[in-house]
């Protein structure tokens, strides 16, 4: 299950209690070798040909978002088609671990994170993919 970034739940409790403006952000997925926390403390994937892969809403351009509603769950946000990575340079990328959300390609701010449900070695020559689905957000 993926949990709030501190910098989102801020966002939400003033959009919603102060009247703060807050906009949707373009989101991208990255990936880490350790969690990220709530803070963004974890280590993010650095290794040539790394890079965020940005998920659009739904309707927009492969890969997008897709949000249900689930009986007995809540709500479900998961990825509707395939969110493929670069394929891994010189060294690979090591064992990644967790991913995380964010509202920019580079730097920008942690909206969710999570871990995978098994860590994945990414060795150089290889391709770090999510399935249609296997990424999901809840609200329950």
């Amino acid at each position: 299950m993926a949990a709030k970034s501190n910098y989102l739940e801020e966002k939400i409790l003033n959009y919603i209690f102060n009247d703060s403006a807050f906009t949707a952000p373009q989101t991208f997925v990255s990936l880490y070798t350790s969690s990220p926390a709530d803070d963004d403390s974890g280590t993010e994937v650095s290794g040539t040909a790394y890079a965020r892969e940005e998920v659009h809403e739904n309707g927009g351009t492969s890969p997008y978002w897709n949000l249900a509603v689930v009986d007995g769950i809540g709500y479900l946000v998961d990825n509707q088609s395939a969110i493929d990575f670069t394929t891994a340079g010189s060294g690979g990328w090591g064992s990644v671990s967790h991913f995380g959300i964010h509202d920019a390609v580079t730097v920008g701010n942690l909206l969710y994170h999570g871990a995978l449900t098994a860590p994945q070695t990414v060795n150089e020559g290889s391709v770090f993919s999510f399935a249609a689905g296997d990424l999901n957000i809840r609200e329950e």
